[in-house]
């Protein structure tokens, strides 16, 4: 099972044809403690680097972009109830989407482990 990350901070794990989407360790650190988060409806599609959800923190509001064009399949309604569960653990109950991919070509621009932490470094 694969994570790969956009330059917007998301990451995406993909099994099969669906993927679970949430925003990285770092992104949370920078946006401090989640209040709110509204996540997508299942049966909304969407393009590649489309808003599709919104994180608001103590410090800012902050558009999610979907790194993958397709069909939002569930939004994490328990994030209502447990916004801090984003920053509690964002790559597990902090997740926000799952999305059936349209095309897996598009997980060819994002970026592995190792060159998400390489360009988390060059943003110090």
């Amino acid at each position: 099972m694969t994570v790969k990350y956009s330059n917007e901070h998301e990451w995406i794990r993909v099994e099969g044809e669906v993927g679970t989407v949430g925003i990285s360790p770092y992104a949370q650190e920078q946006l401090g403690d989640v209040v709110f988060v509204e996540v997508p409806q299942a049966g909304r599609t969407v393009a590649k680097g489309e808003s599709v959800a919104v994180v608001e923190s103590v410090k800012a509001a902050s558009d999610i972009y979907s790194p993958v064009s397709g069909d939002v399949t569930d939004g994490n309604a328990a994030l209502a109830d447990a916004p801090g569960d984003i920053n509690a653990d964002p790559m597990g109950k902090g997740w926000i989407f799952k999305i059936k991919l349209a095309n897996k070509a598009d997980l060819d621009g994002l970026m592995d482990q190792a060159a998400y932490d390489a360009f988390v470094k060059s943003l110090s």
